[in-house]
């Protein structure tokens, strides 16, 4: 009993030092394989068209691979004369050319030229939407497609999740707080976006505080409520850890967290 036992946890503890990094190169492929066949292959394609187009030359047919190539793509090439007559015309030759180059581009070695173009004209749309001009013409773009009858539907809430994860602007909360929400005795967390609106507080003749709460697992959506300063708890949590806390469905706790970090502080310690 004591040897499966000691089976047991050591599965377990391998599982729990393998499995990050098998998700996170995982992660990695399935993001390079969509990449991959929904925008580098159209590059690659027409980037194959190009270089047929500008060089002659490039590739190479003989007269055999292009024979092969017409008997493989037209029924009638048994017919000798027909056969001549598309060995001889420059659209068939270009169109073999291109079925050629795309075997070392599209499909072979070379499709990670798709890749890295696609990466390379990300980074320079970003460093031109940093200018001043750039920003200018993505806002006046902007304006346009949200005008579209379907477009302002969509565009709007996926434009909300991809600046959550991905623009380094500093989120807008002030502090994290407990509250009451959604009733009596039931606690929720919930950060500070600022004070509650004027008209409220004349009218209760007291402070409120806006609050913004967030649903689990996904953050970037929640409720925004007002409540009365006296009703709320301050929390030493930091933001991040709101938000981790929020994500895992209250599993990694600030404490939890911090014991965790110590742990992988430590670990090259007692290595050694």
């Amino acid at each position: 009993m004591q040897a499966l036992r000691d089976f047991k946890n050591y599965f377990f503890r391998g599982l729990a030092a393998l499995l990050p990094t098998i998700l996170t190169v995982w992660i990695f492929i399935q993001l390079y394989t969509f990449v991959q066949n929904n925008v580098s292959s159209h590059i690659n394609r027409g980037f194959v068209r190009f270089l047929v187009f500008v060089n002659p030359a490039y590739p190479y047919i003989n007269n055999e691979e292009l024979t092969v190539y017409i008997k493989n793509n037209f029924p009638a090439a048994d017919d000798e004369q027909f056969l001549q007559e598309k060995i001889h015309d420059s659209g068939v030759k270009r169109a073999a050319r291109i079925e050629e180059a795309e075997r070392y581009w599209v499909h072979g070695p070379g499709q990670v030229a798709g890749f890295l173009i696609a990466f390379i004209v990300v980074v320079f749309i970003g460093a031109f939407l940093a200018s001043f001009i750039g920003r200018r013409l993505w806002r006046i773009f902007e304006r346009a497609f949200v005008k579209a009858p379907v477009v302002n539907r969509i565009y709007p809430h996926i434009k909300q999740v991809t600046d959550f994860f991905l623009t380094k602007e500093k989120l807008a909360f002030s502090r994290v707080v407990a509250v009451e929400y959604p009733r009596k005795g039931m606690w929720s967390v919930a950060m500070v976006t600022g004070n509650g609106l004027e008209k409220i507080n004349v009218s209760h003749q007291k402070d409120f505080l806006t609050l913004f709460v967030p649903t689990s697992p996904t953050p970037f959506t929640g409720y925004v409520v007002m409540v009365g300063k006296d009703e709320v708890v301050e929390l030493e949590m930091s933001v991040e850890e709101a938000l981790r806390f929020t994500i895992s469905a209250g599993v990694i706790s600030p404490k939890i967290f911090k014991n965790y970090s110590k742990q992988r502080e430590t670990l090259p310690l007692e290595k050694g």
